[in-house]
């Protein structure tokens, strides 16, 4: 995530209270998932929202419920970030946030380990105050000096040993040792090609992919270009199927209510500023128009990304997708909330899905068959 505000918002996740609040939505599917985490003082939220997809995948397949390490995955994707930085001569982004893309990614190349395994230096809640500023500063000294040195990578992970704590070459897991790329491998029976990127903008064709314009795509990953209407179909087919999927959106507007429990576009923001908030309130109208307009100026950015695991319904049959934050046991659902169609539809940067979620239709339009 980038925005200052998302990030002071990620940090009151460990003190605000939770809010007595009756529900009056409707399970239409839940899927299962594991427990809510606190990310803490942590620009992570990438991590923590695919992690938590990868664990939802994990239980959906039959393989039992899994508590990965966030931590590791974070450090691997700090190494992938420096050589960027590096071979871009400092001309590229270099913070705590990212993509759903870099934790498949990192997860390919360097494996998956249990939370037991490894947590990091800070501990079950992670406290990464002046970790990426330290990082960037090792990195800027590096470049000073042309030819830059040979080790500096040697140097770059040593502060990371020192920062976030040294992750085991082998750990031992249900009597059987194994590596982090073993475990992915064999328990995980990972592989990224199961995971597809999705996203919906008017300035790149449908159906092809494009690299999607955010600072935190450090990586240059690519996306597949679907219309509005099809990206919500597919995101509410594929929860009633039984998926789950990662949420990049934008939270930063008055709309995005997590210590009330609701995400929504509200017509009248006098609605968004009661102290408990009405699903059936009304909400604004939704466009692919509107949409590409608040993206290209600058309103509608990556800050925040979560895991929707299910639908639920209003009194009024408004559907509302059921949201797992990684901001801890926050607001009146303990973690969770509850986001309008119309607040997806327009606050919605990317989605991190299974490609089995896709139905063949949408697959022979994209050649993912």
């Amino acid at each position: 995530m980038m925005k200052r505000l998302t990030m002071v918002a990620c940090a009151l996740g460990l003190t605000l209270a939770v809010q007595a609040q009756e529900t009056t939505l409707k399970p239409i599917k839940n899927n299962a998932t594991t427990t809510v985490k606190n990310q803490g003082q942590s620009g992570t939220c990438w991590n923590y929202s695919t992690t938590s997809l990868i664990e939802s995948e994990e239980i959906r397949k039959g393989l039992g419920e899994l508590n990965l390490s966030e931590m590791f995955a974070a450090r691997n994707v700090y190494i992938e970030k420096a050589i960027n930085y590096i071979l871009r001569q400092g001309k590229a982004q270099f913070g705590e946030g990212g993509l759903g893309h870099d934790l498949i990614q990192a997860t390919e190349k360097y494996g998956a380990m249990p939370q037991e395994a490894f947590q990091g230096a800070s501990g079950e809640i992670p406290n990464h105050t002046g970790l990426a500023e330290a990082l960037k500063s090792y990195l800027d000294s590096t470049l000073k000096k042309r030819p830059i040195a040979n080790n500096w990578l040697q140097g770059y992970m040593q502060l990371l040993d020192q920062k976030m704590g040294t992750p085991p070459a082998s750990f031992d897991y249900k009597g059987k040792n194994y590596t982090p790329k073993t475990f992915a491998k064999e328990v995980l029976k990972f592989n990224a090609e199961d995971f597809v990127s999705i996203s919906s903008f008017t300035h790149h064709p449908y159906y092809k992919q494009f690299v999607l314009e955010a600072p935190d795509n450090f990586a240059n990953g690519s996306f597949y270009n679907i219309p509005l209407d099809e990206m919500l179909a597919l995101t509410k087919t594929a929860l009633k199927n039984g998926y789950t999927v990662m949420w990049d959106a934008d939270v930063s507007n008055i709309g995005f209510q997590q210590r009330k429990g609701y995400a929504m576009l509200f017509a009248d923001e006098s609605d968004a500023k009661k102290d408990q908030l009405n699903p059936d309130a009304k909400e604004a109208a939704y466009s692919p128009e509107l949409r590409q307009q608040l993206y290209e100026n600058i309103t509608t950015e990556d800050d925040h990304l979560m895991h929707l695991v299910g639908l639920d319904q209003s009194d009024a049959g408004k559907l509302f997708f059921k949201v797992k934050n990684s901001w801890g046991a926050v607001g009146p659902f303990n973690g969770y909330l509850e986001v309008s169609e119309p607040y997806f539809a327009i606050n919605t940067v990317s989605l991190v899905l299974p490609k089995a979620a896709l139905s063949k239709e949408l697959k022979k339009k994209l050649n993912l068959l």
